[in-house]
């Protein structure tokens, strides 16, 4: 398997993967395809965080990571990361190929010096990578979900020491 930066030529096969890959989830919108196409042409769009898995040349996985704020009662912002979605094909699934993908993202951002990444996602999945619910942090999602399905990871040790707030998204995250 490799995993690399997606390209524009990939736009149209991506599209189709994150269509399959959410095909009968009971907890989603089954719109997350059109919202990559809107991150993508948005501020908060890193490409090198734009990433696909390829195995045989065919692309089964794909993951995205944007800028979001944390923004505090005194308006004082932390950049911080919002991984959605992560995505494999469906007859590609349970072969390790989002976790590759979401160590890849990780190990990127990293290295281009951002120190957390918030998500909503499956409370039993994401711990396995380190991510804690938000609300040990004080910090908040701008809608009600329930609170084990609110995480976050500090990629570099204390990032998120005495920050609060409420997470503000991109517009392009609500259509």
């Amino acid at each position: 398997m490799n995993i690399r930066k997606e390209e524009s030529k990939d736009y149209n096969e991506v599209f189709k993967l994150i269509e399959n890959a959410f095909m009968g989830e009971q907890f989603t919108d089954h719109q997350e395809q059109f919202l990559v196409e809107r991150l993508r042409n948005s501020e908060s769009f890193i490409p090198e965080l734009s990433l696909v898995a390829e195995v045989d040349k065919q692309i089964v996985g794909y993951v995205l990571l944007t800028k979001i704020k944390i923004i505090d009662n005194n308006l004082k912002e932390t950049s911080s990361l919002a991984l959605a979605p992560v995505a494999v094909l469906k007859n590609f699934q349970g072969k390790g190929i989002g976790s590759d993908l979401i160590r890849k993202a990780h190990e990127v951002a990293k290295s281009l010096n951002y120190g957390s990444i918030i998500l909503l996602g499956h409370e039993k999945y994401y711990p396995k990578f380190g991510y804690k619910m938000i609300k040990n942090y004080g910090i908040k999602l701008p809608f009600d979900v329930p609170d084990e399905n609110c995480m976050l990871i500090e990629l570099t040790e204390n990032a998120l020491e005495n920050v609060h707030g409420m997470v503000e998204y991109p517009k392009e995250f609500y259509g």
